[in-house]
């Protein structure tokens, strides 16, 4: 029986998208996303947990962080969690895991930064193809992890 590898979130970028462009020529796109909860215990004290999430997307996807994702912005990603692994600097054994999006929307208005030519005023939506790459270069560790 064939298991499920699913993700969902929607949260809030806690920075702006680093983008690069791999030797291969195939462009890709960090994004560190926050999600938040929030719960009253018993005594009525509010209690709010964020967990951060590292989100890679490639190709039209980064293409589409690039030019319209920064820094406080809403986002949905549905995508797979993958782990990764290199050896350190000091020959130890390091590992990341991830969420490698597959599909992306962009949600709410466009922030207010004065690029309002730039930006859309709808929500934009892509697929990812499914062959995403699953093997990182040595040119991809130089800055593991986030």
């Amino acid at each position: 029986m064939a298991g499920v590898n699913k993700v969902i979130i929607l949260g809030n970028l806690g920075l702006d998208p680093e983008v690069r462009t791999l030797e291969s020529g195939a462009k890709l796109a960090r994004l560190r996303i926050a999600t938040s909860e929030s719960y009253t215990t018993k005594d009525g004290q509010k209690v709010e947990n964020t967990e951060w999430h590292s989100v890679t997307v490639w190709r039209q996807l980064a293409d589409i962080a690039e030019k319209y994702l920064a820094k406080g912005r809403q986002v949905y990603i549905e995508g797979k969690l993958q782990t990764r692994s290199w050896k350190g600097e000091d020959g130890s054994d390091r590992y990341a895991t991830e969420i490698v999006g597959e599909r992306m929307q962009l949600i709410g208005g466009r922030p207010d930064n004065g690029d309002s030519a730039q930006r859309p005023n709808a929500v934009q939506a892509a697929t990812q193809p499914s062959s995403s790459p699953t093997q990182t270069s040595s040119a991809e560790e130089d800055d593991l992890p986030f």
